[in-house]
């Protein structure tokens, strides 16, 4: 009888090949980094799940949460916790919801997000971490009203993963690069996956995913509104990477965009020159990581 060697090896064989890539289920381990003596600071991932896109509108039916530390040179000391719970709704869970996560209406009945419960476990972070923080943040100051006056950084947004030899910010693809795989779109195991993609160190850089972002989340941003901007140059605007925002929310009905502190003349100077051709007043917010992606602007 032909006795099969054991499956690290096979795959191990497989890797000294050029036409195999080997993917390894993620196993979510507690330690990355000794501190050594040295001080760390605690952080938090999070993700939601929700009924639908809409963050005024639709209801957190997850919320996932996973407490660690870091060091001063951003790598990852450990994982200190974890938070899980569900939410019932106002309504059913769409039939799309459910076949995205896994999460039936059964599985939510009688469950709630307890603040006091949230409040304890996210009080001590000075940064919450998530992978499309325009998204959580707005979900989870509806629900939690500690997450208005925290600190946040988006880890799609926030690190230029083309510049980093990336060819997208998917969560599922930034694991298959680091040679992993997930179970997908249930939160806790979306922020252990989110946490490995952070421990990585980026070789042209030498230092870690996590170093990167939060120096990019530390920087003041300028949002600038390109106000009663003549129609026939919306295309213009948009190729400038400018978004729309509709007034629904209470903010500007306009284009806008948000530009580095140090870039905020030049493009204010191209308004005027190219869009406006005049000397007109343009509008600009000052944002800072407590309070880019908030629901409040």
């Amino acid at each position: 009888m032909t006795v099969q060697p054991p499956l690290a090896e096979i795959a191990g064989m497989l890797e000294q090949s050029p036409d195999y890539r080997v993917l390894r289920r993620l196993v979510p381990r507690s330690e990355f980094t000794p501190s050594s003596g040295q001080s760390t600071k605690t952080a938090i991932l999070l993700d939601v799940e929700t009924t639908g896109l809409d963050t005024a509108r639709d209801e957190i039916i997850e919320l996932g949460m996973v407490k660690f530390t870091y060091l001063p040179d951003g790598r990852i000391g450990r994982v200190i916790d974890t938070f899980s719970c569900f939410n019932q709704p106002s309504i059913s869970i769409p039939a799309e919801i459910i076949a995205l996560t896994g999460i039936t209406d059964e599985m939510v009945e009688g469950h709630s997000l307890d603040d006091e419960r949230i409040r304890k476990f996210a009080a001590d972070a000075v940064v919450v971490i998530a992978h499309n923080a325009s998204f959580d943040r707005k979900f989870m100051e509806r629900y939690a009203p500690l997450f208005t006056h925290k600190a946040w950084a988006c880890s799609v947004s926030e690190v230029e993963w083309r510049g980093h030899g990336f060819e997208g910010s998917r969560l599922s693809y930034l694991l298959m690069k680091a040679g992993l795989f997930h179970e997908a779109h249930r939160a806790v195991d979306d922020c252990l996956a989110l946490l490995e993609i952070l421990a990585i160190t980026l070789p042209q850089l030498d230092r870690t995913v996590l170093s990167v972002l939060l120096e990019r989340a530390r920087r003041k941003t300028i949002r600038i509104w390109a106000e009663q901007s003549p129609f026939e140059l919306k295309d213009e605007l948009k190729r400038r990477d400018y978004r729309w925002s509709d007034g629904a929310d209470g903010r500007p009905r306009s284009w806008y965009i948000d530009v580095d502190e140090p870039d905020q003349a030049a493009e204010i100077e191209y308004l005027q020159g190219t869009i406006y051709q005049r000397d007109a007043e343009i509008r600009t917010q000052t944002l800072t990581a407590f309070d880019r992606f908030s629901i409040r602007v």
